[in-house]
Order: C-alpha cells, then structure tokens, then sequence
C-alpha cells in the first residue's frame, strides 16, 4: 500500500515546540496566559485588526460573534449556501432562523445579488434580518464590495466566515478585517494549525471584549465566583495558543506552498478537456487553501468527479468533493433558500485536490499522474 497522501495535513514549522515547552517550564498550562496573549496579538498584526480572541473552535466563535451582535430568537441570518455546517450550525443554537444564499460563477461565493433579493424580501414582509454570514471559500475572497454595500444600506450586520482564508486578501486588505466582525479556524487542515482552536477578530472592541468575557463562563468581577448572564466555556489554552505562535510566524511561507501547488496543478493537468479550475478576480489574492477543480462530464469524454476520486483513493490518495450545500443538507431541509443552481452545479462537479503545504513534488507528480489516467 502506498504511504497515504492527505487532502491537508498539519505542517509544523519549528517554532511551536519551543512555545509549548515555555508553557509547560512555567506551569502554565491552565486556559489564558502569556501564549494566548502572545497569539492574540499576532492575529491582529495579521489581519490588520484592532481586536482579537483566541477561543477553542471557529465554530465557538461565530456563536459568540451572533450573541455579541445582539441577534435575537427567531431573527432571520442570510447565511452562504455553500460552506461548511460550522457556518450555519451556530444560526440554530441561537434560535434564529438560517436562510440559505447561493454562489455566484466568480468566487463560488454568496451572491450579491441573490442576497438583494433576500434583504429586499425580508424587508417588504417585515421580518428582521439579524446578519449576513458570508463564507471566503476554500481561501477565494467574497464579493465583499457589494456584499458590504447591500449590508450598510439595510443595517445589518456582516460577519466574514474566513475559516478558510487566513492569508488570503481583498483589494490589498486581509481577509477577517471586512465585515463587522470575523472568525477564523485553526482546526488541523487549515492552513496553519494549533490542533484544534479559532478566533474571533474585529476593528469592534466592544463586541470582541464581550465575547471574550463570554467565552470564560461570563464570571463577573468579583473575588468569588459570580454570574449575571450565561457564559461559555470557549477560551483556547495557553499550550495550544503557543502553537499557534509558531504557525503564526510561517504563514507567509505557507499561503506560498499552497499558491505553488495551485500553480503546478494548473500547468500539469488545465489541457485535459472538461477539467477547469476557479480563477482569481482582479485584486484577489487566495491562499489556496485547497485547490479544487471542476469536471464536466459533457466535455470531459465522459470522465466524472467521482471516477478521479476513486482513481485517487485506490491509489490511498485522499481528495474530497465540494462542501455539499447548506439548501440540500437533510437538516436544513425545510430551510427557507434563494437558489440559482450554481452550487447544485458546483457539488455534483467540483473535487478538491490534495493541498497541503508538505507536498513533495514526487507526490504532486504522482496526484496528477492519477489524474492524467482518467483521460487515457
């Protein structure tokens, strides 16, 4: 059997060792400390913020991002279709109402114009809309211009899920510094990694203070243990933020391996008929979390997304279909949805490729080799 090949596995780069270690020589691996501090700042300077809080998921930071907003029971939340369950899950816990927005062709994210006419919808009738939740998927950059438009003219809060786009920019800006606020991950495929863990980061101080507040159980100050609202246990731990210190200082150097193995994707295997990859808007830059490719079986000669995955797992290569969209998730079936078809489309066509930045290129030359074979 051939050694597997990982869609993205966690790269160290050096530094996180010797982080963790200070924690454990000081004893101070309980929650907080000079780690997180360290890291919280980092991410800031990273992505041109004012404010920043380490927290144990992405996941806990877009709940704690729709609690600080003030969302309330029943609110409605326009959420990209297309993305993760993390992106949507938290709309639940809150009680409010998902609604699902569709992609546009460009980014494969929400689509202005879809979300107009939601916004226009939910105004005529009457129904608050409580956020926008748009997705950077895959490390590509939103239409952030006219998604932040649509949002100011209806006075609703942006959050950015930028889960997947830590080193990506928009217009020269770092993804995370567009919306009111945004979350990150640090889960262990992301492009930096502190094993498991996310943030919550924003130019609002207020909002970021609130949810740091709340992510410790909300405990009030005073020397006993004291609570006037519900809290969480959410705050990421000085070990783990020490190895995201370490991630941290290679971030660069990762979004770089990543943006080479789109780029030797591209030259190796765009010949091949019905094959095609997602493109950079002008004044985009992705960190090509992963890179993906789209199949047509009607020009392909007949080849499908799902005949390369095989051809790769039998091969003990690991690639993985689009994320499956929200609108069709057995969960959200009586969701409420303004559709195109594009992320139907997108699902039944597109496969993410092995990305991770470890990547030798005897392994790439191998990936596509597979690949080429599907043509032959």
């Amino acid at each position: 059997m051939h050694k597997r090949i990982w869609l993205s596995a966690p790269h160290m780069g050096g530094k996180e060792a010797e982080f963790v270690k200070e924690a454990f020589d000081s004893n101070w691996v309980a929650p907080l400390g000079p780690n997180v501090d360290a890291f919280e700042a980092m991410l800031k300077e990273v992505t041109h913020t004012k404010a920043a809080a380490a927290l144990t998921s992405g996941t806990a930071a877009l709940h704690l991002a729709l609690r600080v907003i003030g969302l309330n029971k029943g609110d409605i939340v326009l959420c990209q279709s297309m993305t993760f369950a993390a992106s949507a899950f938290p709309i639940v816990y809150e009680q409010a109402e998902p609604v699902f927005i569709d992609s546009e062709r460009d980014t494969w994210n929400m689509d202005p114009a879809l979300l107009e006419d939601a916004l226009a919808y939910y105004q005529k009738t009457g129904k608050k809309v409580g956020a926008i939740i748009v997705v950077h998927l895959y490390g590509m950059p939103a239409k952030m211009r006219e998604i932040q438009k649509l949002a100011e003219q209806y006075q609703v809060p942006l959050i950015e899920d930028a889960a997947e786009a830590l080193g990506s920019t928009y217009y020269g800006e770092p993804c995370g510094s567009l919306g009111q606020l945004a979350i990150l991950s640090f889960n262990g495929n992301k492009i930096i990694t502190t094993s498991g863990g996310g943030a919550l980061v924003g130019n609002d101080q207020q909002a970021v203070d609130r949810a740091r507040f709340l992510s410790t159980q909300a405990k009030d100050p005073f020397p006993h243990y004291e609570h006037s609202t519900i809290g969480f246990n959410y705050r990421m731990s000085n070990i783990v933020a020490g190895i995201g210190r370490g991630q941290l200082m290679v971030l660069q150097e990762r979004v770089a391996q990543r943006r080479a193995n789109y780029k030797y994707y591209v030259e190796q295997l765009s010949q091949f008929p019905g094959l095609s990859f997602l493109q950079e808007p002008e004044r985009c830059s992705s960190n090509r979390w992963l890179t993906t490719i789209i199949i047509d079986p009607k020009t392909s000669g007949g080849v499908n997304r799902e005949q390369v995955r095989l051809k790769l797992e039998a091969m003990n290569i690991e690639s993985r279909p689009l994320w499956k969209p929200m609108h069709l998730q057995p969960v959200f079936k009586q969701a409420r949805s303004f559709l195109s078809g594009v992320s139907d489309d997108l699902f039944d066509k597109g496969l993410c490729l092995p990305s991770g930045s470890s990547l030798t290129k005897e392994e790439l030359a191998s990936i596509c080799s597979q690949i080429k074979s599907c043509w032959s």
